[in-house]
């Protein structure tokens, strides 16, 4: 007997829409990337404290994590195929303000709708990706979650060769970027409405095929709160690195900025391929397992980050980018299982949720920083990855195996 929960249409995928989206995901966070990017450029030209940096990414991140849920919650209801232009219009003024931004509360303000754009984006870009992914969820997933970590991994190369030359005006370069992102999102937007209206005339709608057994409610529960766990630990932890390590690069080890950035690059870029196979990876050997592993890795290895030298930094930076990151897509389709009613909803809660704990790290780090100093700093961020092991109580799912219907 086939549930609700246990239906979909085992469709082929449209390889085509599961890119454009992956690559409109990869100029939305490419704007993003552009805030900690600036963090160097703000603290030489504007003076800036690691608290005040810490409350921009604040202030950019927690206004995604928050609206990220409510929108997802709105187009479960009624979808909005024409929100993904528009949110990306936000963030093309977001950018515009930016650029031009003469003191710390005009760029504050800026980053705030550079976020409501990235809120309005992620759930319905994640409701595009479920809807072309056919019987490839895991793949789907990852295409678009590799497509925005790609995007992220961007910042250090964007800090090194365009803000550092060309200081926070540099950030106007990328309106031609949120320009692009408006075509591409104008045009998925019409298959995005096709694709709901044929729902409607067939009076069927799409639901999510679920590798996790019948579960009660508190089950349920019990299962999301680990899956923000380990959220919560993974977010805080990147953070910590992708925003923050590099002045520690730059204080213990002597490099100059450009340096330093390159050391995030490959921190991030080896997290955007551990994205990539970690949707794949999770449709052949299993959601859990997957996390497990992401779990287990990168946790001995973050203990020895701040106390090696120089050449073995590249290395664990390297191996932690893309354990830690492999299950980022897959905590997104874990969370959609277990309430397969919700998709846009549980997308926006989990990837909401990443983006606010980053936030929320971003002040905490920071300040931690001002009050003891870098170094120490580090060696506390270093057990982060121990919280995330809470996830190892998950419920086991199972391969699919049913056919189309």
């Amino acid at each position: 007997m086939t549930s609700s929960k246990q239906t979909q249409n085992l469709a082929n995928p449209v390889y085509p829409i599961m890119f454009a989206i992956g690559a409109c995901h990869l100029l939305n966070d490419t704007l993003q990337a552009v805030i900690p990017a600036m963090f160097p450029v703000l603290e030489k030209e504007r003076g800036l404290t690691f608290t005040q940096l810490g409350f921009i990414f604040f202030a950019l991140n927690m206004v995604a994590s928050v609206l990220q849920p409510v929108v997802g919650y709105f187009s479960d209801r009624k979808p909005m195929p024409y929100a993904l232009p528009i949110g990306m219009t936000f963030s093309l003024i977001g950018m515009a303000g930016l650029a031009i931004a003469p003191s710390y509360w005009l760029i504050l303000l800026s980053v705030i709708i550079l976020g409501l754009g990235s809120a309005v984006f992620h759930p319905e870009g994640s409701r595009v990706s479920f809807l072309a992914a056919g019987n490839k969820r895991g793949l789907s997933q990852s295409i678009y979650q590799v497509g925005g970590n790609s995007g992220q991994a961007l910042a250090p190369l964007i800090s090194a060769f365009i803000l550092v030359p060309l200081g926070q005006k540099g950030a106007a370069v990328f309106i031609v970027v949120a320009a692009l992102g408006i075509i591409i999102l104008s045009r998925i937007s019409a298959w995005y409405k096709q694709q709901l209206e044929l729902e409607k005339q067939n009076n069927r709608k799409k639901v999510i095929l679920s590798s996790i057994g019948d579960l009660t409610k508190k089950q349920i529960g019990i299962a999301l709160t680990l899956l923000l766990i380990i959220i919560f630990a993974r977010s805080f932890y990147t953070t910590n690195v992708t925003s923050f390590y590099v002045f520690y690069l730059m204080d213990e080890y002597g490099l100059n900025i450009e340096q330093g950035q390159l050391y995030i690059f490959l921190f991030m870029a080896l997290g955007a391929a551990g994205t990539f196979f970690g949707g794949p990876m999770a449709d052949r050997i299993g959601r859990k397992n997957v996390i497990v592993l992401s779990l287990l890795v990168p946790v001995p290895l973050c203990l020895l980050l701040p106390h090696m030298p120089l050449w073995a930094v590249g290395v664990l930076l390297a191996l932690i980018g893309f354990f830690i990151m492999l299950s980022f897509s897959v905590t997104v389709i874990y969370a959609q299982e277990l309430v397969p009613s919700k998709i846009g909803t549980m997308a926006g809660l989990t990837v909401g949720l990443a983006f606010g704990m980053g936030a929320i790290g971003a002040v905490v780090i920071g300040a931690l920083m001002d009050g003891i100093g870098i170094f120490p700093t580090m060696v506390i961020a270093s057990f982060l990855p121990f919280i995330g092991l809470a996830g190892l109580a998950l419920p086991k799912d199972q391969k699919i195996t049913a056919s189309a219907n």
